[in-house]
């Protein structure tokens, strides 16, 4: 009081009650004033006065209080409410401290926050104050892994919390680091009707929860009377809530029953606020959220409809029978094809946008909650603690209170209430999404994001022809993703697809399930020398998270494993409903900005209790039994066969060879082809831009680029000769030695594959899909001639189908991904087996390489896989080239036709009786499996450690490659009956 009177602002015989108002009315707790020093009290009291004199200018006298302080190390927010709502069209303070504070790349802050009593000030609201701090740790760089408060604590929380609030808090930050999801407690608090729930996780994995978190407990009738927002230097934030009824518990007047009616007793809504704030940790800022607020949509609703949202942008059936009719009019005619599938794009982007599909939704909200009913009802099991609770009517409990449509009555609901063919069609959708979920972690307490298990089969065939096995969607706050196989047994790399501005991201939204469908289709041509099929995965970051690629697939691979663990095994997960019905595992591997994230993936699956945690991803490190790819060269391994085979058969020496290639010499592929190759490389490009020189670019110079993992960037271009230059991405208004100006960088990069100067050989070793298609690939030809000889596709998708016929038509060698990209899939799948085959002890010992020390067997198996490699990679040439010379059909229809014969060849003799012939069996897999596996651990032990399933498909897959190989895709019918023959004969 002395401090404000020598500031003489507020009269002298006022400042006794306001001080006091400030400290005993608006419930500010007593550390707030144990710590925080005199000058910002005062500062926050004259605030105060200031707005009440305002309030009293105005000719409603109401107090109603919107003030801010902001600035880089603190902020103060006070506001007037009323208790248990949510006002979105108010100032939206916590939102701010979400946006502004909690989400900070400019450091870590602490919140503290008060709700005054309803008779602090006139009129019906009741202030809340907003104190935000920027934390000062006790050690700011503490080693991984720490969890001692007294190192990791914000000072003055660790000077005023007390004992009781440390213990519990030193325990939850022990379980926030061994986990993934959220910590959630609930304690009560003596001789109250109050409850106070806790929250701990980790920091930047949720963005805009403490503001959510405000909803969820308003939703259920509840307001905080404090909330704490706490910070730890080793990465963990805890919120602590203090949650109070926000109506009263005895009904009096008219509106306290009909409020009384609306929300339960406080027991059961911190029952469903604790059951839900997981939830609520997966999609705090859902699409849906301003429903949830507001109180039109349960959370459950909001997020169910979030997600079947993003189901129906993907797979909204927009086409129409017109389009299959003219696809079966126009035929198979290579141009036709592709037309048709940018046909195909362009309507589906076109017809219904993201805005659209939104508005239409908002359009039919009842309706959505009754497709959720239909959901709930089939995948939501209750717990007996439920049993005999109040059901309030938005609850998970809600398909109790309300009849649950059955389909049929789904469909009439949607025609009676649809307004237009289009809302019938985006509720048809939601429709397929409900009857196509298997199995989901949507109800589970511990997610950090919703997955959900499909059947694959509403897909139209028209659409995608080669039907899919298994599909997974994943939706997290930070992203969306697939994983999608074509058999049970399947493997396939995850890759993270990030855009660089708004226009891109909307792009890869729209392409993003197509291109996941045509790289797992394509995995699936080129896995047909091992027993898995096809699968791949694919993460889109969204567009505002384009920074949290590690959160992302992290999140991706939790709640994908949720749904894999078997669901009834004690201390795993909760149980689910699994429509599937038969256990699966998935085989996983690197790809796109996911190489260095394995590890972790590894350890997690082990740490989740997983069974094939050794062999649920490849492209770990070697200390975790892994065979690095790129530096054994794994994948240029099976490029270099498929090179080195044109050159043999026309009998031409690699040093006058004129080459091109995409993808640099900092990438595993880029790099091991400069490494292994011999010919004169004119032209390369990669994410830096493009180097070239119609003399060769110096040898030496691109090898030390690719010992050294670097872009072109790197190339000293004093090395270029006259005609040669070098043009990066971030250049502009570049003159060439030709006289021509590169206005753009970027936009000269992104088109120079096209050009083909000086060049024989083009070897695409990265580059985004579809770079070269029908459209464009007449920018290879000269007055009607290829500007190129030979092309052996190492980057995946890179050139269309189409594009490519159009170029061998002209005379081109061309040999496709699915045949020549096929080593680093061998090399995993044989990772996996040796995985599969040691016990843990013998695992370790021979196949993780520890403290620098490299196992002889590791070296040796490694050299075996080499050569593995190598071998079917000259199978596959040689059955190609065979079958041109004999057929003269284009290599490229060859390459598909082989792996289907062998795919399909594959799959009947796996379950054939041929299977039950021990002698026979053992025979083939004494040849299929690698010698050193079998010499080591012994073919009658591995038939004991190795699943019989994957033993069936290493055994259907040597049979059929050796069989196909040797006798072309279309053989006489009684070719394998001759073939088999001779092989029984050699036994």
């Amino acid at each position: 009081m002395d401090a404000i009177d020598v500031k003489g602002f507020i009269p002298e015989n006022l400042i006794e009650n306001e001080t006091k108002w400030f400290y005993e009315q608006l419930s500010i707790d007593d550390s707030f004033f144990a710590t925080e020093s005199i000058d910002n009290i005062v500062s926050y009291i004259h605030t105060l006065y200031s707005a009440k004199i305002a309030a009293y200018a105005r000719t409603d006298k109401k107090l109603d209080i919107q003030l801010v302080r902001e600035d880089d190390a603190h902020a103060f927010y006070i506001d007037t409410s009323n208790p248990g709502t949510t006002n979105l069209e108010g100032p939206q303070y916590e939102t701010r401290i979400d946006e502004k504070y909690l989400s900070s790349p400019n450091g870590k802050f602490r919140v503290e926050t008060f709700r005054a009593t309803n008779d602090s000030i006139p009129g019906d609201g009741a202030l809340r104050c907003y104190f935000v701090y920027k934390c000062d740790f006790i050690e700011p760089n503490p080693k991984e892994g720490e969890t001692d408060l007294t190192k990791i604590s914000d000072k003055t929380f660790y000077e005023k919390a007390t004992e009781y609030t440390r213990a519990i808090y030193s325990e939850i930050v022990n379980q926030v680091v061994q986990r993934e999801g959220p910590v959630i407690e609930m304690f009560e608090i003596d001789g109250s009707r109050e409850r106070r729930v806790i929250i701990g996780y980790k920091q930047e994995t949720t963005p805009g929860y403490f503001s959510a978190l405000s909803d969820l407990y308003h939703f259920y009738g509840l307001t905080s009377t404090r909330k704490y927002v706490e910070q730890f230097s080793n990465g963990v934030t805890i919120i602590s809530m203090y949650l109070v009824p926000a109506f009263p518990q005895t009904a009096n007047t008219a509106d306290e029953i009909k409020a009384m009616k609306r929300y339960p007793p406080i027991e059961n809504s911190i029952h469903q606020i604790v059951k839900e704030a997981s939830l609520l940790f997966c999609l705090p800022n859902n699409a849906f959220k301003h429903h949830f607020a507001r109180g039109d949509m349960s959370l459950q609703e909001s997020i169910y409809a979030h997600c079947a949202f993003i189901f129906v942008q993907h797979f909204l059936n927009r086409l129409g029978s017109e389009y299959t009719t003219l696809q079966q009019m126009l035929g198979t005619g290579k141009e036709h094809v592709e037309i048709l599938e940018k046909l195909k794009r362009r309507l589906r982007q076109e017809t219904f946008t993201r805005d659209y599909l939104f508005e239409l939704i908002n359009n039919q909200l009842d309706v959505v909650k009754q497709m959720y009913l239909q959901f709930a009802d089939v995948h939501y099991i209750q717990s007996k603690s439920e049993g005999d609770s109040f059901l309030p009517t938005l609850s998970y409990q809600r398909l109790q209170t309300q009849s649950v449509l059955s389909t049929d009555e789904l469909k009439k609901l949607i025609r009676k209430k649809a307004a237009n063919d289009h809302e019938a069609m985006v509720m048809e959708a939601f429709l397929t999404f409900n009857t196509h979920v298997l199995k989901t972690n949507f109800y589970t307490p511990t997610k950090v994001a919703l997955s959900f298990r499909l059947s694959p089969d509403f897909l139209p065939e028209s659409e995608y022809p080669q039907p899919l096995y298994g599909m997974f969607l994943v939706v997290g706050q930070e992203f969306r993703g697939f994983h999608l196989r074509f058999a049970d047994i399947a493997r396939g790399g995850i890759r993270i697809v990030k855009s660089r501005n708004r226009e891109a991201y909307s792009i890869n939204a729209r392409s993003m399930f197509d291109e996941n469908y045509n790289l797992a289709n394509t995995q699936q041509r080129k896995n047909k020398d091992i027993p898995e099929g096809g699968s791949k995965g694919v993460i889109l970051l969204n567009n505002e998270h384009q920074d949290k690629a590690e959160i992302a697939f992290h999140k991706y691979i939790d709640s994908v494993i949720d749904l894999l663990l078997k669901g009834d095994t004690p201390g795993i997960k909760e149980p689910i409903v699994d429509l599937h019905g038969s256990p699966e595992i998935l085989f996983m591997g690197p790809d796109e900005n996911t190489a260095g994230l394995v590890n972790w993936a590894t350890m997690h699956a082990k740490q989740r209790g997983a069974p094939w945690w050794k062999s649920f991803f490849t492209g770990k490190s070697p200390s975790l039994g892994g065979i690095p790819h790129d530096e054994y060269g794994m994948t240029s391994l099976s490029v270099r066969e498929y090179v080195k085979g044109i050159y043999r058969k026309l009998e031409i020496e690699q040093p006058t060879v004129r080459r091109q290639q995409t993808g640099g010499p900092d990438g595993d592929l880029g790099s091991n082809e400069i490494l292994l190759s011999a010919e004169k490389y004119t032209t390369v490009i990669d994410g830096a831009g493009v180097l070239y020189d119609p003399n060769g670019l110096d040898r030496e110079e691109l090898l030390s680029l690719a010992k050294r993992r670097v872009m072109i960037s790197e190339y000293d271009a004093s090395k270029l000769s006259p005609e040669g230059y070098r043009v990066l991405v971030d250049e502009n208004d570049v003159t060439l030695p030709s006289g021509e100006v590169v206005s753009n960088g970027t936009q000269f990069r992104n088109t120079y594959h096209l050009r083909c100067e000086s060049v024989d050989m083009f070897v695409p070793c990265g580059g985004r899909p579809e770079a070269i298609d029908i459209n464009n690939v007449s920018q290879l030809f000269v007055d009607g001639k290829p500007k190129i000889k030979w092309l052996v596709e190492g980057a995946n998708l890179f050139i269309t189908q189409q594009a490519k016929l159009r170029l061998e038509e002209a005379g081109v060698v061309v040999y496709k991904d699915a045949s020549a990209n096929k080593g680093g899939v061998t090399s995993s799948s044989l990772e996996v087996l040796a995985s599969l085959a040691f016990d843990d002890e013998s695992f370790a010992k021979d196949m993780c390489i520890r403290d620098g020390v490299v196992p002889e067997f590791y070296k040796a198996y490694v050299k075996e896989v080499q050569s593995i490699i190598q071998n079917n990679a000259r199978l596959e040439f040689e059955a190609i080239w065979r079958e041109h010379e004999k057929t003269g059909k284009p290599r490229s229809i060859l390459s598909d036709e082989l792996s289907i014969a062998i795919n399909d060849l594959s799959g009947e003799l796996k379950n054939s009786a041929l299977w039950d012939d021990v002698e026979f069996r053992n025979s083939v897999l004494h040849e299929a499996l690698p010698k050193l596996l079998v010499n080591e651990i012994g073919l009658d032990v591995m038939l004991k450690r190795v699943p019989e399933s994957y033993l069936k498909a290493i055994f259907g897959s040597y049979l059929a490659g050796r069989f196909v190989y040797e006798k072309g895709a279309n053989p006489g019918q009684f070719a394998f009956f001759e073939y088999m023959a001779e092989k029984t004969k050699k036994q």
